[in-house]
This record gives structure tokens, sequence and C-alpha cells, in this order.
């Protein structure tokens, strides 16, 4: 598995939902980009997806074993901040979970680049990343 690539296309997929967020659904630009984005998550899946959906069910039996793994593509979120190339995303960001070590919090799972991991939020404060790409 070449991470870098991986890395590189996840930060695609990140920009591409990102710009497709900020359009309205009447936009003239908006059926194509959205268009373009389920291309490039086909092909991300084709190319990452079982490497990326044995990651998520380790996260989800060590973290919330009570939860259905979903697609990787359903962890990559519309909305980053960018600081000095850390990645990180808002708290309305991710999947909801119900993370056996935090049940009275709103945690959530995410997939984030730069390095490629999987991070559990707990809340805006307590962050953690659960998973690494190597």
């Amino acid at each position: 598995m070449d991470i870098s690539t991986l890395d590189r296309d996840l930060i695609t997929l990140i920009e591409r939902k990102s710009k497709l967020s900020k359009l309205d659904y009447n936009s003239s630009q908006y059926d194509q980009l959205e268009e373009e984005l389920h291309e490039l998550e086909d092909g991300f899946l084709d190319k990452y997806g079982d490497y990326l959906e044995d990651a998520l069910h380790e996260v989800h039996d060590e973290y919330c074993p009570d939860n259905e793994v979903l697609l990787p593509i359903a962890y990559i979120p519309s909305k980053v901040v960018v600081s000095e190339g850390e990645y990180d995303v808002p708290g309305d960001q991710g999947v909801y979970v119900e993370a056996d070590d935090y049940e009275s919090s709103e945690t959530k799972l995410v997939l984030l680049p730069s390095p490629t991991r999987v991070v559990l939020l707990v809340n805006p404060e307590q962050k953690e990343v659960v998973w690494k790409a190597e």
C-alpha cells in the first residue's frame, strides 16, 4: 500500500466534498461536481476500500462494537480546518458511533489525511487518533 498516494487521494476527496458542500443545489456547477465526486469516490473505494474497511473493522471492534461499519467514504468529512499542513475537523463532521468508553458523549469517527488516520471525536476538546495508516 502506497500511503503517500492514499493520503493525496484522500485530500483530493476532501477538497471536492468541501467545494460541493459550499454550493447551492440550484448552482449550475452542482450536478457536474457531484458526478465528479462520485467518480472519485468509486475510484477511491476500488483502490483503498479493502484496506480501509479492514482498519475500520479493527476500530469498530475496539471502540464501538455495537455500530455497523460503513463504507470508508462515509467517514470522510466535507469540512476541514487546515493549519500548517495539519488536518482537523469541526465537531459537526464524522459518523456517529456509540463508543463503549464514552457512553455519555456524542462520539464520532472521521477519516483524516496527513497522515491518513481515523480519529474518534469525543467532544470538541477531546479527539483521539485510533488508527493510523502504515
